[in-house]
């Protein structure tokens, strides 16, 4: 429009400068986008899912498997250590680093599988060993034979 050149200048040239500020907002370059995963989306609130992921993954193995069982001493230093490094960082990027297995997304999805495999393991039972177990031994003579 004639006439409105420098009216309409700083009225573009405010729009720029608040939409470069929304582009430049650190709360909004938090917020993945994706992935880069297939079929593994993002969970926007990944800390919070992960936390209770963890405390019903220490509940369950607690709960269904014996104290004195390999599995399960495996799975609460695992579970622990992920737990107190959830709740000492609010930071995603921060805990994705300190446990090192992955993104946020992809430890939920582990978390998910272990809660799947603590029933199975409580009905397999793997650390009840109750059979006796033959050895033969092949370098031994089997009859006296050899000796003569």
């Amino acid at each position: 429009p004639v006439g409105l050149g420098p009216v309409a200048r700083p009225d573009r040239t405010r729009r720029r400068a608040t939409m470069s500020f929304f582009l430049r907002a650190p709360c909004l370059q938090s917020l993945k986008q994706t992935t880069g995963i297939v079929g593994l989306e993002v969970i926007p609130n990944g800390r919070q899912v992960l936390g209770d992921l963890v405390r019903k993954v220490l509940f369950d193995v607690r709960a269904s498997i014996p104290e004195d069982a390999g599995y399960r001493k495996v799975v609460e230093q695992t579970y622990e250590h992920r737990l107190a490094i959830i709740e000492a960082n609010e930071d995603p990027a921060a805990i994705e680093a300190e446990i090192g297995s992955g993104q946020l997304e992809e430890l939920v999805a582990q978390a998910k599988d272990e809660l799947g495999l603590i029933p199975k393991m409580a009905e397999w039972k793997p650390w009840v060993f109750d059979h006796t177990i033959k050895i033969h031994d092949e370098e031994a003579p089997a009859n006296n034979e050899a000796e003569k």
